[in-house]
């Protein structure tokens, strides 16, 4: 239990006024708690259904992720846990891209250099030294 993540009270009182109300139906569980589950399977890159206990039913955890996400809600609660430092606005992306023909895998398969029919009867190589 001590390698979970919770947000502390600085972290809390930054994104609070940053959440969406007043939203009808069944009452809300505990943002906090639900909040911290979500950012600590975000870093841990567990699968959804390996969420800890600690945090809530594993369902709550998603359900608010992918509800948020589509509300854009996520962007500026990470923008306010990051701060102003400038992460989120400058990244670097390298990558490698290598075109390659489709038979470049040698879909054949065996030795190029089989002798046909033909040379094998004949005997006589056909290259001069």
């Amino acid at each position: 239990m001590s390698n979970l993540y919770w947000l502390n009270d600085d972290e809390w009182s930054r994104i609070a006024p940053l959440l969406p109300r007043g939203r009808r139906g069944a009452h809300r569980v505990d943002d906090r708690r639900v909040i911290s589950g979500i950012v600590h399977m975000l870093r841990t890159g567990a699968r959804w259904r390996d969420c800890p206990a600690a945090y809530g039913p594993y369902t709550t955890i998603y359900n608010r992720f992918n509800r948020w996400s589509k509300q854009g809600v996520w962007e500026d609660l990470f923008y306010a846990l990051a701060g102003s430092s400038g992460v989120i606005s400058s990244a670097a992306v390298d990558s490698t891209y290598v075109k390659a023909h489709r038979s470049a895998a040698g879909a054949k398969g065996g030795p190029s250099s089989m002798p046909s029919g033909a040379r094998a009867a004949d005997g006589r190589p056909r290259f001069t030294p």
